[in-house]
């Protein structure tokens, strides 16, 4: 597989958008496949709680993002999980339509089930 060009950037840009976040690791509540990675502040976790429905903090737009919102492809929440050092979550959810992903899956027509389909090539 080719070298993919890896964002090492995208922290560091996330730190100049003057919003408070954490990282969100969101995992199959079932299966426990990891789906992807996002970020959530204060106002996308309670809404999450109160909806029930993974709710995230977009770092491109600088905006809420609830997922599946435009693709239906919505991750219902099942339990949220808060690491030793109180500066990550972990959301175990069931996914609620054909995907997770916003990219398609050119041999199938649907959205991946995973953001995590790239292999990186052995150094």
């Amino acid at each position: 597989m080719t070298l993919l060009a890896l964002d090492f950037k995208k922290l560091q840009a996330i730190s100049k958008i003057g919003e408070d976040i954490l990282p969100v690791v969101v995992q199959h509540a079932t299966t426990r496949d990891v789906l992807t990675l996002a970020y959530t502040n204060f106002v996308a976790l309670r809404q999450t709680q109160e909806t029930g429905i993974a709710t995230f903090w977009s770092t491109s737009r600088n905006s809420l993002w609830v997922k599946g919102a435009t693709s239906g492809n919505y991750l219902k929440l099942i339990e949220i999980r808060v690491n030793c050092e109180n500066n990550s979550l972990l959301y175990l959810v069931e996914p609620q339509g054909a995907g997770v992903c916003h990219v398609i899956d050119p041999t199938t027509g649907v959205h991946n089930p995973s953001c995590f389909f790239n292999k990186l090539a052995s150094i």
